[in-house]
């Protein structure tokens, strides 16, 4: 086992990892940066709940949300239960699950060294999916109304957080197997998962026979925060809190890693067991997003390159910027999905694919004139 590096070589990896990350010709200061992607968070939050079918001024935004936070009784009218009970859980937890793709992406492109990975590339979506639509199809076929905005979708995100556990198992076992763990097997072994799980969700899928059913499952399969409650926030926030304490600790390990594992190791980093211990971060993390929120495409891809360009590769500054952005990305993408279109909500992954698709060709191109 590597033996652990003393402050002195802590501090030597810190600086040679993060002269080694790829940095673009000008850098914007994180501190200013993360103000102004606060800042941004605020104004998206109050636009998401402020607009809707019935749109709420700002102004009765913010009064309804200083009532319930100062424990007095909220004024007459309807705005209390559009803005408390029904917006404001969901524009936070788009927020929240905003968030964690764009640190769980940020990670996954560190451990496998690909900068095309994303939180999916895993196959820990796919189980989570499987989990879900399994769950709903089972409690069809038995005569229990199971859907995601029921009053049982805590059941159908259980079954979801299951199927997540299970997928990442079986990646992991096929990494592990021969011995060694290298980021090749990992993405062949979560590829091909995926792929697997992916077909028996579609039969799965093919199997209902209620068509209601059916477009909310397809619904939910490409990202859905329609059945956002308070209730549904606590464990996601908690989990991308303790992702981001946990990634943040090890930021200067992956900086080391982006040299190579050889080099890493010369510098006191355990390859083996830093790659281990993001991989079950970055495994349990995407789990518990896509149980509360389906499968959402783009984020965890496009944010990582974004907020490189902006203040280069030294994950101590990239996590927390990576985290703010995708926070601000999502919000505003759930309101988009929202009040695009009169009478109808689109899903969150129709917004993603449309913003992210062109935006990763964009950064390829910008990425290919520099090689």
């Amino acid at each position: 086992m590597t033996p652990a590096p003393s402050a002195g070589t802590a501090a030597a990896t810190g600086t040679a990892a993060a002269a080694a990350a790829p940095r673009p010709a000008r850098t914007l200061r994180a501190g200013p940066l993360a103000a102004v992607l606060t800042v941004a968070l605020l104004l998206a939050l109050t636009a998401a709940v402020s607009l809707g079918s019935v749109d709420i001024p700002p102004g009765d935004v913010w009064s309804v949300v200083a009532h319930h936070l100062t424990g007095r009784a909220p004024g007459p009218g309807t705005h209390d239960l559009i803005v408390w009970r029904l917006r404001v859980p969901r524009a936070l937890l788009a927020a929240v699950v905003g968030a964690g793709l764009g640190l769980v992406g940020t990670a996954v492109q560190a451990l496998v060294r690909n900068p095309l990975a994303d939180p999916y590339l895993l196959g820990i979506s796919s189980g989570a999916s499987l989990g879900a639509v399994a769950t709903i199809v089972l409690g069809t076929a038995l005569g229990v109304e199971l859907s995601f905005g029921s009053a049982l979708g805590l059941t159908v995100s259980l079954a979801a957080f299951a199927g997540a556990l299970a997928a990442f198992s079986l990646v992991w076992l096929m990494a592990r197997r021969g011995g060694g763990f290298s980021p090749l097997r990992l993405v062949l072994a979560g590829i091909g998962i995926a792929q697997f799980l992916g077909g028996i969700t579609s039969y799965l899928v093919l199997q209902t026979r209620d068509e209601q059913q059916t477009r909310g499952v397809l619904f939910w399969l490409m990202g859905s925060l329609g059945g956002a409650v308070w209730a549904q926030l606590a464990v996601p926030a908690v989990a991308v809190a303790a992702g981001l304490a946990l990634l943040q600790a090890r930021a200067r390990g992956l900086n080391a890693m982006l040299m190579g594992d050889e080099t890493a190791a010369g510098l006191g980093v355990d390859v083996t067991r830093l790659r281990r211990e993001v991989f079950v971060v970055t495994s349990v993390l995407t789990g518990v997003l896509v149980a509360v929120s389906g499968a959402i495409g783009f984020v965890g891809l496009m944010v990582p390159h974004v907020c490189r360009l902006l203040v280069g590769g030294d994950h101590r500054r990239l996590l927390p910027l990576s985290a703010l952005t995708g926070a601000v990305l999502l919000v505003v993408v759930d309101t988009v999905a929202r009040t695009a279109l009169d009478g109808q909500e689109l899903p969150i992954g129709v917004v993603t694919a449309v913003l992210g698709a062109p935006t990763l060709l964009y950064l390829l191109d910008r990425r290919l004139e520099r090689s």
